[in-house]
């Protein structure tokens, strides 16, 4: 090959490298989702947080994110591919994100694992549970090979879906905005919910407001039937333990989860002792 040859194919093969990198920015340029995480800082995130001890199974996790409207934003996985997880779970992970989001508020976050007790027969949002259903064309839309990947089929549809157990989480930008939720699912729910907190810590979207658990430093974390206070909002608002062979190897973690980031006190905020008091 001569060398005017060979720097024209060097040309055409770098031309392709940089439009096939062009399409696939372009695929994860979702409308609404440009100021949340994207595929890979979201697997980054989970595989951190699957790595630590969770107390349940140690299985590989699905995660997805959704923005405020509920579009999906992202899907990930931790595994070697789409069959190292539980495949039912990368639905189930869309439907906590959705859950979180679609019950949180700029003041007040709910956990899908706050939803548990009151959605129980009985309970004052008995029923919740089989509203606002998953989008089934968008959940099971092919190809299945893109499954959990930068263009999979769900990324830029509403998922729908309630789910009220342990694995989504609301989330908080670092000016206290409310701007989506994420799911996790794999694991057992109380698990996916200790994950779901350290991946939502780790991307730093953890900046919430308040919440139902009593914990000013954990305001939305799961809180364990038998573990709170009765009466208290905490029972109202809880969870059973996921115990394994009849043990608990999971509140102590979740009691010990990052607290979230305390919230900063405006000069003007601050009251400052007369001078008599000194």
């Amino acid at each position: 090959m001569t060398g005017k040859r060979r720097t024209a194919a060097v040309g055409m093969l770098l031309g392709a490298m940089v439009l096939s990198a062009g399409t696939a920015a372009a695929g994860q340029n979702v409308p609404g989702c440009e100021k949340l995480p994207g595929h890979d800082a979201l697997k980054a995130a989970l595989v951190a947080a699957r790595s630590a001890g969770n107390g349940g199974f140690n299985l590989d996790m699905w995660g997805s994110i959704v923005n405020r409207d509920g579009v999906v934003c992202a899907v990930a996985f931790t595994g070697l591919d789409r069959g190292s997880q539980w495949p039912g779970s990368r639905v189930i992970s869309a439907q906590k994100a959705n859950t979180a989001n679609a019950f949180s508020l700029p003041a007040l976050a709910l956990s899908s694992a706050n939803l548990w007790a009151p959605t129980q027969p009985g309970g004052t949002l008995f029923g919740l549970q089989e509203s606002n259903p998953v989008d089934t064309d968008t959940a099971y839309k092919q190809p299945s090979q893109d499954y959990g990947e930068a263009n999979d089929p769900m990324v830029g549809r509403k998922i729908g879906g309630i789910n009220v157990f342990g694995g989504g989480l609301a989330l908080y930008n670092k000016e206290r905005m409310l701007v989506g939720g994420i799911g996790v699912s794999g694991d057992t729910s109380c698990a996916d919910h200790n994950i779901a907190w350290r991946t939502r810590n780790n991307l730093h979207l953890d900046y919430v407001p308040a919440g139902v658990s009593g914990d000013p430093n954990r305001p939305d974390n799961i809180n364990y039937l038998g573990l709170v206070p009765v009466p208290s909002l905490a029972n109202d608002f809880s969870h059973p333990v996921c115990t394994i062979a009849g043990n608990d190897n999971v509140s102590a973690i979740s009691a010990a989860l990052p607290p979230v980031p305390a919230k900063e006190v405006a000069a003007k905020d601050v009251k400052l002792p007369k001078v008599s008091e000194r």
